[in-house]
C-alpha cells in the first residue's frame, strides 16, 4: 500500500473547477488524489490543510527546544515541539508527498512557510554534528524513497526555468532546496499559469495542468509496479 500526503496550501477554501473564484491549486491536487484511487483504490490518503489551518509559526521557545538534547528536555519543551512532532511523523509515514502550493507574491505561502519550517528540524529530518569531518549536516531521510509532486499556480506566466520570470520563482526552487535538505530529492511539478489574465491562455493552461497531472499519475502508478 502507498500513502499519500495531501496537503493544500491556499488561503482560498474552494476548488477552481467548484467555484468561480476557488484554488486552482486545490482543483490539481484534488484531480491527482481523485485519478489515483481510481486506479489504486487501496492506498492510504492523509489530508492536511495548511491552508485553512497553518501551523504554529517558528518561535524562541521552538528553537531552543529543538535544539536541546532529547535527553535533556523540560515537559514545556515536548508541548512546544508536539505539533512539528506530527508534521513529520506524516511525512515519515508517506511515499509521496502531494502539496498543492499556489504563487504567493513570488513565493509560497506564509502558512506552508510555517510548514517548512517545523519539518526542517535538526535530530528529526536532518542531523547535525560539529565535530564530523567535512559537512557537518546530513539529510536523515536520503534512503527514505520518498518523492513530492508541487503543484503550483501563478498569476502571470513564464516562471519556467530558463523562462522570462524564471528568476522570480521561489515556489519550486524554494521547496525543492527545503525538501532536498532532509533528503527528499526526487521531485515533479505541474503549474497552471495566466491567472491574473482570465482570458483564453488561462483556460489553455489549466486543460494543460490538467493532462499533466493525469499523465504523472499514470506515470508514477506504472514505476509501482
Amino acid at each position: 500500500m502507498t500513502t499519500l500526503l495531501h496537503l493544500d496550501a491556499s488561503a482560498r477554501s474552494g476548488r477552481s473547477d467548484q467555484q468561480q473564484h476557488g484554488s486552482h491549486t486545490r482543483r490539481l491536487s484534488h484531480r491527482f488524489v481523485e485519478q489515483w484511487l481510481q486506479q489504486r483504490p487501496g492506498d492510504r490518503v492523509v489530508v492536511r490543510d495548511v491552508g485553512l489551518n497553518p501551523p504554529s509559526p517558528v518561535s524562541g521557545a521552538w528553537i531552543h527546544a529543538a535544539f536541546t538534547a532529547p535527553a535533556s528536555r523540560e515537559p514545556w519543551m515536548a508541548e512546544v515541539l508536539a505539533e512539528s512532532d506530527g508534521l513529520i511523523d506524516e511525512i515519515l509515514a508517506a511515499d509521496i508527498l502531494l502539496l498543492g502550493v499556489p504563487m504567493y507574491n513570488f513565493n509560497v505561502p506564509a502558512q506552508f512557510k510555517s510548514w517548512i519550517d517545523n519539518i526542517v528540524r535538526v535530530g528529526r529530518t536532518f542531523g547535525f554534528d560539529r565535530r564530523r569531518e567535512g559537512e557537518p549536516y546530513w539529510p536523515m531521510l536520503k534512503d527514505a524513497g520518498k518523492l513530492a509532486v508541487v503543484l503550483s499556480s501563478r498569476g502571470d506566466y513564464g516562471y519556467a526555468a530558463g523562462q522570462r520570470m524564471a528568476s522570480m520563482n521561489h515556489v519550486e526552487p524554494g521547496i525543492r532546496s527545503a525538501l532536498g535538505y532532509i533528503g527528499i530529492e526526487r521531485l515533479h511539478s505541474v503549474a497552471i499559469e495566466y491567472d491574473e489574465f482570465g482570458d483564453a491562455r488561462l483556460d489553455e493552461s489549466i486543460a494543460a495542468a490538467e493532462a499533466e497531472v493525469s499523465a504523472l499519475v499514470s506515470s508514477l502508478i506504472a514505476g509501482l509496479r
